[in-house]
């Protein structure tokens, strides 16, 4: 799939191989989100659920930002973002919810280094959320 016909005319600022660990139980969704991310220049590891995620974590693979579904089964993506920061205390994450109640609690929901975008998103704000939060590399 070409995702460039998708991508809004006001393109985001590309990723210099940076790597997004991308977690979401939406097949549908989290192929987007990877579409997304890897046309962005981004590298990116993907994880369907919290359990699979942690496993990931767990490696010393480099992961610049944790974009994970606040949703997810098992634990939820703010539960996985603390395991994460256990190992990695200064992983950036962004979460994803569609739960419009969810983004008005955010400022209890988010601790420093984290950022919320709640669907639907475009694209184009996906990518400059991402660049905001780790930066072009260089």
């Amino acid at each position: 799939m070409d995702l460039s016909s998708i991508i809004e005319a006001v393109e985001p600022p590309r990723g210099g191989g940076e790597t997004i660990l991308v977690v979401e139980d939406d097949a549908a969704v989290r192929i987007l989100i990877t579409g997304v991310v890897e046309e962005l220049g981004f590298r990116y590891l993907e994880a369907s659920d919290a359990p699979h995620a942690m496993t990931i974590l767990r490696t010393d693979a480099r992961i610049d930002l944790l974009l994970t579904d606040v949703g997810l089964p098992i634990m939820n993506g703010r539960q996985l973002a603390e395991f994460a920061r256990e190992s990695r205390p200064e992983i950036k994450v962004l979460f994803v919810t569609g739960y419009a109640e969810t983004a008005a609690v955010r400022d209890d929901f988010l601790d420093r280094g984290m950022d919320m975008l709640t669907k639907p998103f475009s694209l184009n704000a996906l990518g400059l959320k991402i660049n905001e939060m780790i930066g072009p590399a260089g």
